[in-house]
């Protein structure tokens, strides 16, 4: 039964707008929506993200890096990369020696990140910008890779964030997203529904306080397009040798790409 209303509930509604979560709002209303929430759970973020995953994301997060494989000397710029988690996989994985740049909309969440590195012992490696996936705050081919971890869900138009992924990398550069799938695994649907629908709302009540906003984050995952949908978009934004690592049984994706 909860499948069932799960499914019905991640139906599209044909009427003018967006998504936030199963809600239809206005698309200049859900950047500043999708900022406020982050912003709200920004200080206890990382442990909902252990507590939710039960530490998975980070076996998830360590294959993207080992995918991405960055060399010394790169630049790659880590959108909606938060609290840098992602960031300071990929400079340690340069050996120190490299660029990264962390962009997120959410002011809360870039500055929770600049002092996780700091507390780190980070303070050279990472520079740190406030901007938006569809309009990012730099030049055209200014990246050498970039990297997007359960963030571009969120965006209002995905079709436009990745035009502009497209439009930073330099040629051959590499795009790789780590994202959760709309589809729970086969075998495993009636579990994953009950936990996403009714677990992880309760407990984001109880860590952060914040109840809708894990409800929300729920539900954007079951509005999300299926792999093959992603695959296409990519290639229609200019990304050659498309492919897909499905992680956990699928619960979530890996999508790799190359700037043509």
């Amino acid at each position: 039964m909860v499948a069932c209303m799960a499914s019905a509930r991640g139906e599209h509604d044909a009427t003018d707008g967006t998504d936030f979560g199963f809600r239809r709002v206005g698309e200049d209303e859900k950047p500043g929506l999708v900022r406020d929430l982050f912003d709200r759970v920004s200080g206890r973020y990382d442990l909902m993200n252990d507590l939710m995953s039960g530490g998975v994301h980070r076996l998830w997060k360590r294959e993207m890096v080992a995918w991405l494989s960055p060399r010394p000397g790169m630049d790659v710029l880590d959108v909606a990369g938060g609290t840098g988690d992602i960031a300071q996989r990929v400079l340690g994985a340069m050996e120190g020696r490299g660029r990264v740049i962390v962009c997120d909309a959410s002011a809360g969440m870039v500055e929770a990140g600049r002092e996780r590195a700091w507390n780190a012992g980070l303070v050279s490696g990472i520079d740190w910008l406030v901007g938006d996936a569809e309009a990012l705050p730099l030049p055209a081919r200014a990246v050498d890779a970039y990297t997007i971890a359960f963030g571009i869900r969120n965006v209002t138009r995905i079709e436009r964030a990745l035009a502009e992924a497209a439009r930073v990398l330099r040629p051959g550069g590499r795009f790789l997203c780590l994202e959760f799938s709309s589809r729970p695994p086969p075998g495993l649907d009636r579990l994953y529904e009950v936990y996403s629908f009714a677990v992880i709302p309760w407990l984001g009540a109880a860590v952060t306080g914040q109840r809708d906003a894990y409800a929300y984050l729920v539900e954007s995952i079951r509005r999300f397009p299926a792999p093959e949908r992603v695959s296409a978009m990519m290639e229609d934004a200019g990304f050659g040798g498309v492919r897909v690592r499905p992680l956990s049984a699928g619960i979530a994706t890996l999508h790799s790409g190359w700037r043509v």
